[in-house]
């Protein structure tokens, strides 16, 4: 199924072993790899397994069996609501890497907006440029890396040996920024030192995220809540990195989940204006969000401020013609429903 000319390019791989692994059957399966962790070594098996996921079709559920947590940006994944981890039948729901509570030197780390750190309550302003601190970002998320898992994603543009010499620059400077070795290597791999108890914000706005998705919590509605108050802004805001573009992604996903379940929750209270803010404050976030520009018109609509509806599908309208998007029919036919009413 593969064209020749594309066996070079990854996404045309995994897009193409997505489609094939989706015809095997009609009906809902698993497709399990078992022992996974023989492949721990392995850069190239975890980035491709990293991007199938996302690719994988809907009645297809994969299963990663492994005696070691495998080397996958776990909570973004756990974020976007496609995956969850699982030991002796027991979700993890918390402190998914073991960075908590272990270690005498207190670290906050908060990485949704731009991005800062404080060490026993005082910031970090030392860094030496921002790249030890992205790299400290960078070490929190997986449970592990490797070299080169960090030199493609800060120097892809580098041969190794060169990547290699400006990695060491790098973490120096950061362990010189904390005052220790932050990161530190043991068989192979590179991890954030136990020797510190951090809070990630990242980890607990995660956590809450599940709970909130829990069906069987009777706090839901507070875990959601908690989900949008940690919520400060997009991820490391004002970098944009391909890594970092993608965890954005991944964590505004579960914000905007958030802010719809709450909306929804106001509009059962019969709080039709509360909702409204909220979906408008999700578009904020995400303005190509067409379902959600439906909810802000239909709720205008429904408050009896249909001048406001029809301003709100022109401002749609004038946007995505900039950005060369075409507005969906099921839009165009909600705005003719709302201008007859």
């Amino acid at each position: 199924m593969l064209p020749s000319e594309s066996e070079s390019n990854l996404n045309a791989i995994i897009t193409t072993f997505a489609r094939d692994i989706g015809e095997l059957s009609e009906k809902p399966f698993y497709l399990i790899l078992d022992e996974y962790d023989r492949s721990d070594e392995a850069d190239d098996i975890q980035m491709f397994i990293e991007k199938l996921t996302a690719h994988l079709p809907e009645h297809c559920k994969l299963i990663i069996n492994s005696r070691t947590l495998p080397r996958l940006p776990w909570v973004s994944m756990i974020a976007r609501g496609d995956a969850v981890i699982v030991e002796d039948e027991q979700v993890i729901r918390r402190d998914f890497y073991e960075i908590q509570g272990k270690g005498s030197k207190m670290l906050e780390v908060y990485a949704l907006g731009p991005g800062f750190v404080l060490l026993n309550d005082q910031p970090i302003d030392s860094w030496e440029g921002h790249l030890p601190r992205l790299l400290f970002f960078f070490a929190l998320d997986r449970p592990v890396i490797t070299r080169s898992e960090i030199c493609q994603a800060f120097w892809p543009e580098l041969d190794m040996d060169q990547a290699v010499n400006v990695f060491h620059v790098t973490k120096r400077r950061l362990h010189k920024a904390l005052d220790m070795d932050v990161l530190v290597h043991d068989e192979g791999y590179y991890r954030v030192n136990p020797d510190l108890d951090i809070y990630y914000d990242v980890m607990h706005y995660v956590a809450h995220l599940m709970d909130a998705r829990d069906q069987r919590s009777s706090n839901t509605l507070a875990a959601w809540q908690r989900t949008i108050d940690l919520y400060r802004g997009p991820f490391l805001q004002g970098h944009n990195d391909g890594w970092i573009q993608d965890r954005r992604a991944d964590f505004r996903a579960g914000y905007l989940e958030a802010l719809m379940n709450m909306a929804q929750y106001r509009l059962a209270e019969d709080r039709p204006e509360h909702a409204l803010s909220l979906y408008q404050r999700a578009l904020s976030e995400d303005n190509q969000r067409e379902d959600l520009h439906r909810e802000v018109m239909n709720l205008f609509s429904k408050l009896g401020r249909r001048s406001e509806a029809a301003a709100h599908y022109q401002r749609l309208c004038d946007d995505f013609g900039r950005a060369g998007i075409v507005v969906s029919d099921e839009t165009n036919r909600l705005y003719q429903q709302i201008m007859t009413l």
